[in-house]
């Protein structure tokens, strides 16, 4: 029996071995095109129980197992699992590119929507109909025979490509480290960070401490380590991954390149001037120019703050820490410095009040707060023995779906965090297939007999991919294609995401959700006052950082001219127009940008701050009305977590909000007024 073919209940991931994943894949891609040809063969006009369900039904197959490929691919990567990925993503690629492209089935659905009986449909299904054949056109339908085989083989390329700059981002990563004896080499570097680098020289065999450049690592010597040298040493190492400085094997130089020459063949193939165009018909935002005079805006707004932030740290560094010429291996080092100075209280001190059982319950306990459900563990097969499993419940007690929560870092699991989709809600006969979905994220694991402990932006991260967790298990919509975050526009996906980072700053939360790890005493109220007074400490840097970020990726798909300037030069242009923060030139950041090469954000990385203006346009209202108003929760979950993607997201907004959204609450929530 193989467990990927397995559909009547939860992924079996103890069972699952890569020489499973060939059989499967040549199994399900038969069935597939078997059962394309059967459904496209029959004469009479399609309908959708005969047509769209059925296809439907065996796509979900396909979708389901490769996802589970895709998903251990990403959380548990082995030099076995990783060929055989790179064996079949062609051939999954391939197979979907085909079906972008099939005569047959395009016909089909547009013989759904031509007939008169089409508006009697309900409005999920209509919005399938028209996502789908919106799929066909820009999935190359229309092009000429001789056109459809040019645009599979670029689909086929681009997908190796984007898997190839994952790897290699992962390589890179795990292939530096440096042993340490000397403990004064870590003078100021928190005794918990300390622990984890005993542990990881132990795992070697080792004495002294061992750094890497994950997160957990990583990012304790940027903040709090007092040795420059090795400060500057792992921010070298760091932005430098997966360059020309590192193995050639490893290097996403080239790679760029050709993911951003294809994209932009693909879509002049389509009659889009450039990829960005092409990218925005599935998007909120119209055209390049809206987006571009959107970030062009924000930027304004945003400067004078970043520009009074950049001042005061260089001011600071060189009077309090003797550093008269600040370097980025010294900006998070001397933000802590600052932030320490200003406020009274260090990131370290607040991190002990959060360890990771108290940090759930207070999730949870929100959560059943604003939208009446009970969550609780539950037992699943998983592919770690850190990975945990829940179940979520209405007031009922009927099931409304379940999740894995895989918290902390690993050297087999690419770095970030993230929610993906395990099995969507739909109506399956008189049932409901109840969905379930994964949450990813990258923190230290628990050293010794303590639990982990998660800093405040740790917390923050975690409510943000619950969020997203919440807009795929909530959803209230019975039609696959449009169920939870299937079908909505991406830049609205991060709206539920941000909208729940807004309760990391809520007392009535935080107070639920803190416990010190070592006396078990609740964060006081006057450290919570001084989070709170620096919530907004150097928002304005981080968000010209944001920008420049998204900027580039919108300009180096929309006007990006590679006989003028390389990528990297694109980047460095931006930043001497708009960023505070100049890196050295050594700093290879685009080729460590896997969100717009290898993540799905291309020409969308705008997508986190149009939907920011969103999010706190709708956490305005539960500001009116009572953070914790279950009467505004469910109105939330009903008009856009419950909606999915059955509607515009626009519509969406409007029907929470009762009006169109302003950027008046993003900026007043960033201390930007």
């Amino acid at each position: 029996m193989n467990p990927l073919l397995n559909f009547t209940g939860l992924p079996r991931f103890a069972e699952i071995k890569p020489e499973h994943v060939g059989p499967a894949v040549n199994q399900l891609l038969a069935e597939g095109r078997a059962l394309v040809e059967r459904l496209v063969a029959i004469d009479a006009a399609p309908d959708w129980d005969g047509f769209v369900a059925p296809l439907e039904n065996g796509h979900e197959r396909l979708a389901r197992a490769w996802g589970q490929v895709s998903h251990l691919h990403s959380v548990l990567d082995s030099p076995e699992l990783r060929a055989v990925y790179n064996d079949n993503l062609p051939r999954i690629t391939q197979y979907y590119a085909e079906l972008g492209q099939h005569a047959g089935l395009y016909r089909k659905y547009q013989g759904l929507r031509g007939q008169g009986n089409f508006k009697d449909l309900s409005d999920e299904r209509r919005r399938v109909i028209e996502n789908e054949l919106r799929d066909f056109r820009l999935g190359g339908a229309d092009l000429a025979e001789d056109q459809k085989a040019r645009f599979l083989t670029i689909q086929e390329e681009l997908a190796k490509l984007a898997a190839k700059f994952e790897e290699n981002l992962l390589d890179a990563t795990n292939a530096w480290d440096r042993f340490i004896t000397d403990e004064a080499e870590l003078a100021g570097v928190p005794d918990d960070a300390k622990a984890l680098f005993r542990e990881l020289a132990e795992a070697d065999g080792k004495t002294g401490f061992k750094l890497n450049l994950q997160a957990p690592a990583f990012m304790p010597i940027m903040q709090f380590c007092a040795n420059r040298a090795l400060r500057e040493a792992m921010y070298r190492a760091y932005v430098t991954r997966a360059s020309e400085f590192g193995p050639a094997t490893m290097d996403n130089t080239r790679l760029i390149d050709r993911l951003v020459e294809l994209r932009g063949e693909a879509a002049r193939m389509l009659g889009f001037a450039n990829y960005a165009e092409l990218s925005l018909e599935a998007k909120m935002a119209r055209t390049p120019a809206e987006v571009l005079d959107f970030l062009e805006t924000l930027a304004q707004r945003a400067k004078p703050y970043a520009e009074r932030d950049m001042a005061e740290l260089r001011a600071f560094a060189a009077k309090e820490l003797g550093l008269p010429e600040l370097q980025a291996w010294d900006v998070g080092y001397a933000s802590e410095k600052l932030r320490e100075a200003r406020y009274a209280f260090s990131e370290q001190e607040v991190k002990q009040y959060f360890p990771e059982p108290v940090v759930l319950t207070g999730l949870f306990r929100l959560v059943e707060t604003l939208y009446g459900l009970a969550i609780r563990p539950d037992q699943a097969p998983v592919w770690h023995d850190s990975v945990k499993f829940y179940a979520i419940d209405d007031r009922a007690g009927q099931r409304v779906g379940q999740f894995y929560l895989d918290l902390y870092a690993r050297d087999s699991k690419r770095g970030g965090a993230w929610m993906d989709d395990a099995i969507t809600r739909r109506r399956k006969g008189q049932g409901i297939q109840t969905p379930v979905a994964y949450l990813t994220c990258n923190f230290t694991r628990p050293i010794g007999d303590k639990p982990a402990v998660f800093s405040h932006d740790e917390v923050v991260t975690l409510f943000h991919e619950f969020g997203h967790g919440l807009h795929h298990l909530l959803t209230r919509v019975e039609e696959l294609g449009v169920s939870g975050i299937n079908g909505v526009e991406w830049d609205a996906v991060e709206l539920p995401s941000q909208f729940m980072e807004n309760f990391c700053w809520e007392w009535d939360v935080l107070k639920h959700m803190t416990a010190h790890v070592d006396s078990g005493a609740p964060l006081p109220r006057a450290l919570f006052d001084k989070m709170l007074a620096a919530k907004n400490f150097q928002a304005g840097m981080q968000t010209l950082r944001q920008i420049e970020f998204a900027l580039f990726d919108m300009h180096l798909y929309s006007d990006f001219d590679p006989a003028a300037q390389t990528p990297l030069q694109l980047l460095d242009a931006l930043r001497r127009r708009i960023a505070v923060v100049v890196p050295p030139d050594h700093n290879r950041f685009p080729n460590t940008f896997s969100h717009i090469f290898a993540g799905g954000y291309a020409a969308g990385y705008y997508s986190y701050k149009w939907a920011e203006v969103l999010s706190a346009d709708v956490y305005a209202l539960f500001e009116e009305h009572g953070v914790l108003n279950p009467t505004i929760g469910e109105r939330f979950w009903s008009e856009i977590l419950g909606v999915g993607g059955s509607r515009d997201a626009i519509e969406s907004f409007k029907a929470f909000r009762g009006r169109e959204p302003t950027i008046d609450a993003l900026l007043r929530h960033n201390g930007m007024v």
